[in-house]
């Protein structure tokens, strides 16, 4: 049944020649990505007349006096070379699948063959066989497999070899590092480059198997043998629209699928592949066409032939079964696990053409999801982190229990101010949960995540009916009704996540430490469209508590349960509907998702510059490895406008500050507090590099440019203020279109 070809691969003179094919009409060459078009020329009595690149390359075409051999026509060769006649009549008007097999197993392509030829009008295949030397080929397994089993109406199969590698110096194709959607691949170990079974780098080859086998094939639908035509009824087929189309060519449009799981000791076959990404709208792109309809000069290319344009109704889809071609480094995700979900089409397909039972994702429940209104009774639950955040805890508590929230976690490490001894005196009256940040309990596990991952055993959290994740420098600044959680709740309707985007907020020009509340101090901020630094935009996420996700993140929910997405009714700052892509772990805004209409987290990231050499001193709780210096503070201290929109609550707050200062102990331990950070300040501007960052944070220059941050590119944040040049920041004003950027960068500046 199996007819076999080998391409007439050979390196000549320094040259990949691929395969040679000549008859009267002419003679074409394929020549590899190694070869410089300049040195291509007539040599004796072959002629080049054209050249067609494709990804570097080379088909030449020229005249010759025919034979079974050809001069190259490169410069200074001398060499003759063997010429292969064409095979047209191989698939003369047969519908041909054109593939190529990179990994994977006999029986899959069997597989593979049987489903294009009983569902999509296939009658033929050529299929390119890249195996490395050591492996056994295709055609022998595949042929006993097609004589026990015959597959009906399937008229020609050619497997064609090569004895050179095809592919580009790269990891292999079988590799989880060539997965799209892998997750992880930043801490995948890369095994050596395998031009064998690395991605296709010689792209003219497919112009070869054109030229040598398929010039009077009716149609070619090019794939892969992990890709299966999507089903459709006849007429609506990739073969059927090829018929009528007068491009000649019909585009395929493909998505990746995956399997849930493939079950130990097995191979990886079509019925596994029953889930797609919800999140992921990326695919792949093929083609179809007609032969006899397309140009001789319109190259076979990846996703499109030549410059053929496909009418718009002329499109057909395909699934690429991901586990069936990455087949090596078993156990690493091809995809994130969170993004997952149980096509139905796809479990159909697997059950009634494959005969396959797949192994299923669980089901999980989600009791009180989409639908409940936000504003049912519920209490809301932050858990934070502190450390030498003294002076700061009562006016951040005040304010949160004036807006509504009901109960507080902290986990505090290392205090050397008195702050763990306030957050006990706030204990022992029922006002909070202090915790010590277990982290050290948990090796490899920052304190943050130490935090929330303890958090989710409270009972506290149990009983939480919202909650969110939050810093002490962080308030919440409610817009709608009277300021509160509960205006907030009835404005989102039945959204079951809030994101609340940063608005970072600047010293205000201020120097020195007072203790008075941080939102009646600093009022300069950043514009509400403020797309870099990177970290303008991020955002904290109130959640309800329904078991969506599996557990607390530093910015939203994590651990998507994926059958659960479309209970998801996630709202940003505006109340406008999130979408699916940010679901999995999404965490900043973006020009389509940022709002502030009902809720802003303003970020009083560095407050005064007194204070900020505490927060530099007593380090970071998330990312700890990186120091907060002067590049830390040309990013956060952003002081382009004005905004007082909170202080509306402020006689809220003092209200809530009053009755915390008249617990037991509570205001002389805040004094405390406020005497500690205080002598703290006093030791740190002693020392030479504090004094010299303090120098250079309250300099004109860093005042300047804490008001210019709309003009830079991101580069200009990675790099540091000492890139902006004097002539740029001491011109005193600047047109809104003003824009300067700098080059790559090595390193960020901390």
């Amino acid at each position: 049944m199996i007819e076999t070809r080998a391409l007439g691969a050979q390196i000549v003179d320094g040259i990949t020649v691929l395969d040679v094919v000549g008859d009267p009409m002419g003679l074409r060459l394929f020549l590899g990505t190694d070869t410089d078009p300049r040195a291509i020329t007539a040599q004796r009595d072959v002629v080049p007349k054209t050249v067609t690149s494709v990804s570097k390359a080379l088909m030449i075409l020229a005249d010759w006096p025919g034979g079974d051999r050809a001069a190259l026509p490169i410069r200074d060769s001398t060499v003759d070379i063997a010429v292969t006649a064409p095979e047209p009549d191989l698939f003369d008007d047969m519908r041909v699948l054109l593939a190529s097999r990179n990994g994977e197993t006999p029986e899959l392509v069997q597989d593979w063959l049987r489903y294009h030829v009983e569902n999509q009008g296939a009658d033929a295949a050529l299929v390119l066989d890249r195996t490395r030397p050591d492996e056994a080929p295709l055609a022998p397994a595949l042929d006993a497999l097609i004589d026990a089993t015959p597959i009906a109406g399937l008229k020609r199969l050619v497997i064609v070899t090569s004895p050179l590698p095809l592919g580009a110096n790269a990891v292999s194709e079988r590799h989880p590092l060539q997965a799209p959607d892998a997750p992880g691949k930043d801490r995948m170990e890369a095994p050596q480059a395998d031009p064998w079974t690395a991605p296709l780098g010689q792209m003219i080859v497919w112009e070869a198997l054109r030229w040598r086998f398929l010039a009077r094939a009716r149609a070619i639908a090019f794939l892969e043998v992990s890709d299966l035509l999507a089903p459709a009824p006849i007429g609506r087929r990739a073969f059927d629209l090829i018929e009528g189309t007068e491009a000649g060519v019909v585009a395929l449009v493909g998505r990746r699928i995956y399997p849930w799981r493939i079950r130990k000791g097995h191979a990886a076959n079509f019925g596994d592949h029953i889930c797609d990404q919800f999140d992921n709208p990326s695919g792949n792109r093929r083609w179809v066409a007609a032969p006899a309809r397309i140009p001789d000069e319109a190259p076979f290319r990846l996703v499109r032939v030549g410059s053929q344009k496909p009418a718009p109704q002329d499109v057909a889809f395909f699934y690429r079964a991901m586990g069936a071609r990455v087949s090596e480094d078993a156990g690493t995700p091809l995809a994130p696990k969170a993004g997952l979900v149980v096509d139905e089409d796809l479990l159909t397909l697997s059950r009634s053409e494959f005969g396959f039972d797949p192994v299923l994702p669980p089901v999980n429940d989600a009791p009180d999801a989409k639908g409940l209104p936000a504003t049912v009774p519920g209490r809301t639950a932050i858990v934070t982190c502190m450390k030498n955040e003294g002076p700061f805890v009562l006016e951040w508590i005040a304010h949160h229990r004036a807006i509504g929230v009901d109960d507080f976690i902290v986990y505090s490490n290392d205090c050397t101010d008195g702050t763990d001894t306030l957050l006990d005196l706030l204990q022992d009256q029922g006002i909070l949960a202090h915790r010590e940040n277990p982290f050290r309990d948990m090796p490899d596990t920052k304190p943050q995540h130490a935090a929330l991952e303890a958090a989710e055993s409270e009972p506290i959290m149990a009983r939480a009916a919202w909650a969110v994740c939050m810093d002490v420098d962080e308030f919440i600044n409610i817009h709608v009704g009277e300021g509160t959680l509960r205006d907030l709740y009835a404005a989102v309707g039945d959204a079951n996540m809030i994101s609340m985007t940063w608005r970072l907020f600047g010293n205000s020009d201020l120097r020195d430490f007072v203790d008075m509340p941080t939102p009646a101090r600093f009022d300069r901020c950043a514009p509400h469209l403020i797309r870099k630094p990177h970290q303008a935009w991020g955002f904290k996420t109130l959640f309800r508590n329904n078991g969506i996700y599996r557990k607390m993140g530093v910015h939203r929910p994590k651990g998507l349960k994926p059958d659960l997405w479309e209970q998801i009714s996630w709202v940003n700052g505006s109340g406008e509907p999130m979408p699916k892509q940010m679901l999995r772990t999404g965490w900043r805004s973006s020009v389509d998702t940022y709002g502030y209409d009902l809720v802003t987290l303003n970020h009083y990231a560095v407050r005064d510059a007194e204070s900020f050499l505490v927060k530099r001193d007593r380090g970071r709780v998330n990312h700890v490895e990186r120091d907060q210096g002067l590049g830390y503070w040309f990013r956060m201290n952003n002081n382009s406008e004005r905004d007082t929109s909170i202080r509306r609550m402020l006689p809220a707050m003092e209200a809530e500050m009053a009755a915390l200062k008249a617990l037991p102990g509570v205001a002389e331990q805040h004094d405390k507090c406020v005497a500690a950070h205080r002598v703290r300040i006093a030791e740190l501007r002693g020392q030479d590099e504090f004094a010299a960052i303090f120098a250079q944070i309250t300099s004109r220059r860093m005042e300047r440019l804490s008001r210019m941050h709309r003009h830079f590119g991101a580069n200009v944040f990675l790099a540091g203020p000492d890139c902006v040049p004097e002539k740029v920041w001491k011109v005193p004003a600047y047109p809104d279109d003003f824009f300067f950027t700098v080059g790559d960068v090595d390193e960020t500046a901390h």
